[in-house]
């Protein structure tokens, strides 16, 4: 087991790997930002090394700072968390020539998966089922066009290299197709330095469903169950919870089996999540993340693990051993709370806390490096805390939700309570009936 590791990240994930890290009796050591200097991540770390000013391209991304941090204080390990470099194969090309260990999977398996046409081709290789789409990159404008006609439109234009909702088009007319390719491949470009798209057959309304993945160096894949993801507001998720309501134990075991083919498939190491498209009965893979997503926490209170431990325990050469606890009990749910206005279109709401309660009580857990008097810097994503709650089955979840969600006092920024609060409530949600146009569905039925 490692002896020091260094958390290449920032606030509530920063603070969760130092618990992990502490649990598991490991020294850490926090780099920071300037304008992060009073977080909690900082506070609580064995060591601290400010990396430069807030900015992220000047602290968080840059690269040599963080390894001279390791290099200084002896880390034997750097753990990415999400977000910033946790998916940057360059990053982990350089740990691993610095003698660190980059906790997740190696550059290449990183460089392979995060290209999502050979993703896609693997994956259906392993008898994974994908979306109807081209086969990898399309070389040009009438490429895309051949590839639409064959399998009908609405379609979408993906970046390759993309994410986040950025370098896609929906294109439901021929006529439009063209403009849709162009601008594509100039976001692409712009945001991630890769021009490349690929054609896909775009749903309507799917759901968005996730599978949990472990796998460790001695060919030991495993997966813990599904979570739902469906709610969502530009590419971006505001609710997770696990199981899904709309998954049946037929299904899952179909779905999860798929996911531990394509993870097979590539000789997955580290925590890592298959996400898959769910539309009339029948589900496509997406892509795979090859890090730990913010929503971790629902699967660990269905699952009673720890996943953070899990793959720092993985990244040291331990074998997974599969615990015969390790089994779905009742149903979580988990809110992002963001520091956004959501009656002004969920504006961001950076600024100081003046005040700061928590909610608490059976099956409640509240992930957050915020406190009474934190100012919340204008420079990163807007992630105040997650508030995570688990019941017997999903009706308590949600009442214990909707509890805690009033209980939660966070006064001098706006934040997305009232939103979850709204959801809490609507009977769609309750009854599990939604898909991913959910948010902007609620929005036209509450004008």
């Amino acid at each position: 087991m490692f002896k020091k590791v260094l958390i290449a990240n920032r606030g509530e994930i920063a603070l969760r790997i130092i618990r992990a890290c502490k649990e598991l009796d490991i020294a850490t050591v926090a780099v920071y930002s300037e304008a992060d200097a009073d977080s909690l991540h900082v506070r609580f770390a064995d060591e601290v090394v400010c990396i430069g000013p807030g900015q992220s391209n000047q602290s968080y991304l840059q690269i040599p700072r963080i390894i001279s941090a390791a290099e200084v204080t002896n880390s034997e390990a750097i753990h990415p968390g999400y977000g910033f470099l946790a998916e940057n194969a360059n990053f982990a090309e350089i740990c691993a020539s610095c003698n660190i260990k980059f906790i997740g999977p190696g550059p290449e398996m990183i460089n392979r998966l995060g290209d999502k046409a050979y993703a896609k081709r693997t994956m259906r290789d392993a008898g994974v089922p994908v979306i109807p789409g081209s086969d990898g990159i399309l070389r040009d404008l009438d490429d895309a066009r051949k590839n639409a006609e064959s399998f009908g439109y609405p379609v979408i234009v993906k970046a390759s290299a993309g994410g986040g909702g950025r370098g896609m088009r929906i294109v439901r007319d021929p006529n439009n197709l063209e403009t849709a390719f162009g601008q594509a491949r100039s976001e692409a470009e712009a945001g991630f330095g890769n021009p490349d798209v690929y054609l896909e057959k775009y749903f309507e309304n799917p759901r968005h469903i996730e599978v949990q993945l472990l796998g460790d160096s001695h060919g030991n894949v495993v997966a813990l169950g599904e979570r739902e993801c469906s709610i969502q507001r530009k590419h971006q998720k505001l609710i997770e919870e696990s199981p899904s309501p709309v998954i049946t134990p037929k299904l899952r075991k179909r779905m999860t089996e798929a996911a531990v083919r394509g993870a097979k498939a590539v000789n997955y190491e580290s925590a890592g999540t298959i996400e898959f498209l769910y539309d009339a009965g029948e589900f496509y893979f997406m892509e795979m993340n090859t890090r730990i997503q913010v929503e971790h926490p629902v699967t660990e209170m269905v699952f009673g693990t720890d996943l953070i431990k899990r793959q720092i325990e993985i990244a040291a050469g331990l074998e997974f051993k599969w615990n015969k606890d390790y089994k779905m009990r009742g149903h979580a749910i988990e809110c992002r709370i963001n520091a956004e206005d959501p009656s002004k279109d969920f504006r961001p709401s950076p600024g100081r806390i003046t005040s700061f309660h928590v909610p608490g009580g059976p099956g409640v857990r509240v992930d957050t490096h915020a406190y009474a008097q934190y100012l919340i810097p204008p420079f990163y994503d807007s992630l105040v805390a997650k508030v995570i709650t688990q019941g017997k089955n999903r009706e308590e979840a949600i009442t214990r939700m909707s509890r805690c969600l009033e209980e939660f006092v966070i006064e001098g920024i706006a934040t997305t309570i009232p939103f979850h609060q709204m959801v809490m409530e609507d009977p769609d949600f309750i009854s599990g009936d939604f898909d991913t146009k959910y948010v902007e569905n609620l929005h036209d039925r509450k004008k």
